[in-house]
């Protein structure tokens, strides 16, 4: 643990208490809480682009522009995670850098198919396309995806190399 973040000598002080506290469960586990806050970055990335999408130039009461939107935000919250999650998470020494994008957007194609079936399924076929609804399977969608997500990059594509 970094001991020069934990504070010392005003243990009555609110503030640095909880700084401390914080600090003690985030160096626990950290790849777990940096993959959680990459994740949280990258759903706004995803939500961002989406939910812009559907708000301003596309429909979400067309199955295309929906599923056209859907897609959209995939490519580029993708872009976003492989970097973010290789350097920041998983810290990925790996130089065959070509055959991890490929493992990371295979993994990540998984979740954009449970993606658009989450949003077809609840939004088109069910019909509940008002603009709560769409903000509502988002966020469980949103859910279900960092879960997935990070389950195929632990065990799939940033793999730490047996020595």
């Amino acid at each position: 643990m970094n001991k020069k973040l934990i504070i010392k000598g005003h243990d009555k002080n609110i503030f640095v208490m909880f700084w401390n506290f914080c600090w003690n469960i985030y160096y626990k586990n950290p790849e777990v809480w940096n993959y959680l806050i990459v994740g949280g970055l990258t759903t706004v990335v995803s939500l961002g682009v989406k939910l812009g999408l559907l708000y301003t130039v596309l429909n979400a009461s067309n199955p295309v522009q929906l599923q056209t939107a859907v897609i959209i935000a995939w490519i580029c919250a993708v872009a976003f995670a492989y970097v973010t999650n290789r350097v920041f998470v998983f810290h990925s020494k790996n130089t065959n850098y070509l055959k991890e994008i490929v493992n990371f957007v295979g993994g990540r194609i998984l979740t954009l198919l449970m993606d658009m079936f989450i949003m077809w399924f609840f939004v088109t076929f069910l019909g509940l396309d008002s603009n709560m609804w769409v903000f509502i399977w988002n966020m469980v969608d949103q859910i279900l995806i960092t879960i997935g997500n990070y389950v195929i990059s632990k065990v799939f594509v940033f793999k730490k190399e047996e020595k």
